[in-house]
């Protein structure tokens, strides 16, 4: 094995993170391997077995810890979360940086707050499924190594299959890592983790109003790029909030079919605080929980309030520069012009009105199949006229949209699908996804199936938690 473990989270103090060995499982067998992501790692892929993948056999060099968080959970403050069914088996050092490794899935932690510690089929083919596709649209994401299947059952509403994930990330440090040291005014570990975060992602960064200016940018930059392909986090709690810039965490996420700016689809989010149009509102004021968890480290907290509070404010142009820079791609342009955002959000507004498909519509606007979206001629081409006087003024915009409008991504109805049938025993389904989901802006022939969005009966309107 040529990749080398150095886990530089496993020196940090104790009461950072609990040292215990993934709980070893009945039968490991093959699900799925990203033998791409093992080669750029330095893997060998025949080296992780369903036995290492599971966490029954360790790799040389692994410091097996679950780490400690607290976080805000739709708003009401927990303070003490952590990994409940995680292990942090180590961290990847070599050409490419550093990189965690961990499992999902891996048994009882002193974190699990009386769960099982397991995970069953679908969330982790989910996971899989839909971190290698924002990888591959260029989103920052967690990504998935492997996974493999336990030889045991995993009780939720009914009884299904279980399965382990191995994930990747550039850490797992979150907001509610922060809070948790905040929240016991920890001043000492709040310096370390402060030191160790900067280390990792912001070299030359000094401090803590800095550290926030530069994990503020990334979130900017991140929930802009989710809104561009319409995705939809789910479950934004501060436990969730990666300060590396990373999407983290796919549980009841989803990608929209038809467009509506609200649009919700977990189960457990009842009021809407996490819907489509609401991101850029809950990245800030994660962001804000971030700030307090940071105020311990400055002296004068009257001038620090007010040095978070000014960073803080310039969050809303941060957002909507990256939101108009990506949508003004999606139909076509790139230079920028005034009249820019009019035209947007006009587009937009009547795709809400005809509840069109997000993607279909986006894509087709290239193919020549947008029209079809809407439901009123006059609703189309009022807009077309404008926007092809624009585009008259681009340079190549059949390109620029082309590299900006994935065509196939993860559908709630198609994953959906595949997870039925992982869990009846076929994985073909699941197979074909994760082939088609890496190629989403020049699908194969044989998966334009894929790019058509679901049928009435067929829509998924809700998504659900894993745990």
């Amino acid at each position: 094995m040529s990749t080398v473990f150095d886990n530089s989270y496993a020196r940090l103090p104790k009461r950072f993170y609990s040292r215990l060995n993934p709980m070893p499982v009945k039968a490991p067998a093959p699900l799925v391997m990203n033998e791409e992501l093992a080669h750029e790692l330095g893997f060998d892929p025949t080296e992780l077995t369903p036995d290492v993948l599971t966490g029954n056999n360790l790799l040389p060099g692994t410091e097996p810890l679950s780490q400690a968080y607290a976080g805000h959970q739709f708003g009401g403050w927990v303070p003490q979360l952590g990994d409940g069914r995680a292990s942090l088996l180590g961290e990847v050092t070599g050409d490419f940086g550093r990189r965690d490794i961990q499992l999902k899935g891996s048994g009882i932690t002193p974190y699990s707050r009386n769960g099982d510690g397991r995970a069953w089929l679908g969330p982790v083919m989910r996971e899989y499924l839909v971190s290698e596709a924002m990888h591959a649209m260029g989103i920052p994401t967690t990504r998935a190594l492997g996974a493999a299947l336990t030889g045991e059952i995993v009780q939720r509403e009914r009884a299904y299959p279980g399965a382990v994930l191995m994930r990747v990330a550039a850490s797992h440090i979150r907001v509610g890592t922060f809070q948790f040291f905040a929240a016991r005014q920890d001043k000492e570990a709040l310096e370390l983790l402060l030191e160790h975060a900067i280390s990792r992602h912001y070299p030359g960064t000094e401090g803590p109003v800095a550290f926030l200016s530069a994990v503020m940018e990334r979130q900017a930059e991140l929930v802009a790029a989710w809104m561009s392909v319409g995705f939809i986090h789910g479950v934004m709690n501060t436990d969730n909030m990666a300060v590396s810039g990373e999407t983290i965490d796919y549980g009841p996420c989803a990608f929209m079919d038809a467009y509506h700016p609200r649009t919700v689809f977990s189960s457990i989010d009842q009021m809407g605080r996490y819907a489509y149009a609401a991101q850029p509102d809950m990245a800030l004021w994660n962001l804000a929980q971030l700030g307090t968890a940071l105020l311990p480290l400055m002296t004068d907290q009257d001038a620090a309030i007010e040095e978070m509070n000014e960073v803080l404010t310039s969050f809303p142009e941060l957002f909507q520069t990256a939101w108009i820079r990506r949508f003004r791609a999606k139909i076509g342009l790139i230079r920028e012009e005034e009249g820019d955002m009019d035209l947007i959000t006009g587009l937009l507004s009547r795709m809400a009105t005809s509840q069109s498909d997000f993607t279909w519509t986006f894509s087709g606007l290239l193919s020549g199949a947008a029209k079809a979206e809407f439901n009123e001629d006059e609703a189309w081409d009022s807009w077309a006229t404008d926007w092809r006087a624009r585009l008259a003024r681009e340079d190549n915009p059949k390109a620029v949209m082309a590299a900006a409008n994935p065509v196939v991504i993860p559908r709630n109805h198609q994953i959906e699908a595949a997870i039925q049938a992982g869990v009846d025993g076929d994985l073909g389904p699941f197979q074909r996804l994760a082939s088609a989901f890496i190629r989403p802006y020049a699908p194969k022939e044989a998966d334009m199936d894929l790019t058509l969005p679901p049928k009435p009966e067929e829509r998924v309107m809700r998504t659900f938690c894993g745990t």
